[in-house]
């Protein structure tokens, strides 16, 4: 959270307290209280923000990763009834599923 963000997180609570006046008792007691809660929330949430959008591109990652491993089993396989005219179309629909 940036300084401009807690000034203006802070003015918004002053102009709510002192009704627009330049001046009030608004920092003191209770009106602090609620300025570092506000503070604490707007936090929270930028955290909450970063933890899933790092927790998506892990998910992506290991999809990803599963879907080639999928198809390198496809390509590598030895099975006679598998020929390579079979293999190398179901491996190229597994890696072109991600691309969609």
């Amino acid at each position: 959270m940036t300084q401009d963000e807690i000034i203006e997180i802070y003015k918004e609570v002053k102009n709510k307290l002192c009704d627009g006046k330049e001046w009030c008792w608004a920092g003191v007691g209770e009106p602090l209280q609620m300025f570092a809660k506000l503070v604490a929330e707007h936090e929270r949430d930028q955290l909450i923000d970063a933890a899933m959008k790092a927790a998506e591109k892990g998910i992506d990652t290991a999809i990803a990763l599963e879907r080639e491993a999928c198809a390198n089993v496809c390509e590598t396989l030895e099975l006679p009834e598998w020929p390579d005219k079979v293999r190398q179309p179901l491996a190229q629909a597994i890696r072109a599923r991600g691309q969609a």
